[in-house]
């Protein structure tokens, strides 16, 4: 299974695990799964973290890539096609990063680990 964590989900995954649903946990945790993690999640990190509303063990440019590496998680460039899947989206939810989430999910047959009830309404696969 291709799997597509969530900006949040990431954060729990290497730093509150217990946060986590018993299900997300499991297979986050399995090793025939592949895991990535979005570009647009970094991108979300770093600014959280430049307005103060994020605190990390260490800054982003170390934290994200160290830990994606340290827990065998894959990176997921941002593609044109995926910015512009964003304008076929319903109007569900309003936040830029997950909607490019959901467009990444959509585009590339990934299934999205996220805890947002909101997330879930989109018409993709999702796993909590």
């Amino acid at each position: 299974m291709r799997l597509l964590l969530d900006t949040q989900t990431f954060l729990w995954a290497v730093g509150a695990p217990e946060r986590l649903s018993s299900r997300a946990r499991r297979t986050i945790q399995l090793a025939s799964n592949e895991i990535l993690v979005s570009a647009a999640s970094a991108w979300e990190i770093a600014i959280k973290v430049g307005l103060g509303r994020l605190e990390l063990p260490d800054r982003p440019q170390r934290f994200v890539p160290d830990q994606m590496a340290a827990n065998a998680f894959e990176p997921l460039a941002i593609q044109v096609r995926h910015a512009l899947q964003v304008a076929e989206l319903p109007d569900i939810h309003r936040d830029p990063f997950d909607r490019l989430l959901v467009a990444q999910a959509s585009v590339e047959g990934l299934v999205l680990v996220t805890a947002d009830r909101q997330l879930r309404k989109y018409p993709i696969e999702t796993l909590w």
